[in-house]
Formats: structure tokens, C-alpha cells, sequence
């Protein structure tokens, strides 16, 4: 417990799904969170559940993939919590379409939301954090970096960039700021539920890709973000410029 006391994070995607899960988390452990999304009730009621669990939470409605919102989540946090030591990007888009199907909107939307948000944000992020004595940065990826999957042109192409920003950034801001990517597999979460166009039935979908795992099960927002506090925390300390699957052992082909 208290691995994150006295710490403060930005959660990107904490409206829903792992960026919720986390942003409870984190708080649940001690840290002051500026929690970030587009769906400002969903926001609220996120800050107001830490608040009330007796934790400090600020939300900020923002398009992510806009450069103002990096800056205004840093502004936010350095001014209402007086620093920065954690930054943890899960906002995303699947972006459906083959490279001749795609939408040319759909492709850049999400590269914007997947890729540039997370250069913007950490581009605001990084010379505070490192300024203030460091910190660490966990970037939401997914198996998509290392596995294609059918009709996913953007979404695989983003989340396998995101590898080696990560890489790149991990060389220019250690040793003082740690940052690795988080691939999760097949999680559970709403997108799956309300994503008719992705998942026209999704219970069946849940249950053949839970075969696919060697768990037998898809993984939960809350596997996600122990993971995420792993990589955030003291405890991996000595990782960096890296990434780690969680994915219930599907990336091993059985």
C-alpha cells in the first residue's frame, strides 16, 4: 500500500475502462490525480468517487490529441498539486479499416488520438517531470505493436510507433524520468460493449477470444492497472525504454 503516497499523476482515458481503473488505483495508493476524458460526467464522477474515498482528484475535460490539452493537464497539475511525477497515457481509438478501406479521417483521428497525444503530453510533461527529480511515464500500448489484426490499419500501425517513441524518449530523459509501454491483450472494458460497429455481438466475442488466452479469460480494467502502478512505482525501478505484455499469454501462438 502507499506506493504512490505523496505522488502525482495524470491519467489520460480515465473516463472509462483501464484509464478508470487506474486512476482508482493510483489513488487508492496515495497519489493526487488529474484524471483526463472527454465525457465530463463520467469525469466528475470519477473525481468525486477518489474525493470521497478521502483521495485528491482534479478532472479536465480535453480533446487529447490537441497539443493545448498536454499542456493544460501539466498546468493543472502542477498548479493544484505542486508536481508532476507520473504520467499515464490510456487514451485511445480502434480505427477500423484496412489500409485500402480505412477512412483517410479515420486513419489520421487515430494516429492523432493513439500516437500525437501522447508525443503532445509527454512533450509538456517531460521537462517538468524532469525538472522536479524525475518520475515515470507509462504509455498504454497493446499486442497490436507486435500481432496485425484483420482491419486494423491505424490502430496496429499506432500502436507499434508508439514502441519506439517510447524507446527514443527513454534515452533522452533518463536517468532522471523512467517510460515504458503497457501492451495489454484482450481486456475487457465498455468499448467492447458499445462498439456495435466492432463488436456487433459482443458476448460472443468476449467469450471466443477468452478461449484464445492461456487463463481462459479476458483480463479485467483492474489487471491493467496493477501493471500500470508496477511500471509507475519504486517497485521497477530499474526498467525503463521497455514494455510489458499483459495478455493472458495469447503472444505465446498456442
Amino acid at each position: 500500500m502507499n506506493r504512490m503516497q505523496g505522488r502525482a499523476a495524470i491519467i489520460t482515458g480515465a473516463t472509462s475502462g483501464m484509464g478508470r481503473a487506474t486512476a482508482l488505483l493510483f489513488a487508492r495508493e496515495g497519489a493526487s490525480v488529474v484524471a483526463s476524458g472527454r465525457d465530463e460526467d463520467r469525469g466528475r464522477s470519477l473525481a468525486d468517487e477518489v474525493r470521497a474515498a478521502g483521495g485528491r482528484a482534479e478532472f479536465v475535460a480535453g480533446d487529447v490529441s490537441l497539443p493545448e490539452t498536454g499542456e493544460r493537464l501539466v498546468e493543472t497539475c502542477t498548479r493544484t498539486f505542486g508536481r508532476l511525477d507520473s504520467v499515464a497515457c490510456f487514451a485511445g481509438m480502434l480505427g477500423l479499416g484496412s489500409v485500402t478501406g480505412v477512412p483517410l479521417d479515420t486513419w489520421r483521428q487515430t494516429l492523432a488520438v493513439n500516437l500525437d497525444a501522447v508525443f503532445y503530453l509527454l512533450r509538456a510533461a517531460l521537462p517538468v517531470m524532469k525538472a522536479g527529480g524525475g518520475g515515470s511515464v507509462v504509455v498504454g500500448g497493446s499486442i497490436a505493436a507486435f500481432k496485425g489484426f484483420p482491419n486494423h490499419a491505424a490502430y496496429c500501425a499506432s500502436k507499434g510507433a508508439l514502441l519506439a517513441l517510447v524507446r527514443q524518449a527513454a534515452i533522452d530523459y533518463g536517468p532522471e524520468v523512467r517510460i515504458n509501454v503497457l501492451c495489454p491483450g484482450p481486456v475487457d472494458t465498455p468499448l467492447i460493449w458499445e462498439s456495435a460497429v466492432a463488436f456487433p455481438d459482443p458476448a460472443q466475442a468476449v467469450s471466443d477470444v477468452a478461449k484464445k488466452t492461456l487463463l481462459k479469460r479476458l483480463g479485467s480494467p483492474d489487471d491493467i492497472a496493477r501493471a500500470t502502478l508496477f511500471l509507475a512505482s519504486d517497485e521497477s525501478g530499474f526498467v525503463t525504454g521497455t514494455s510489458l505484455t499483459v495478455d493472458g499469454g495469447i503472444m505465446t501462438g498456442v
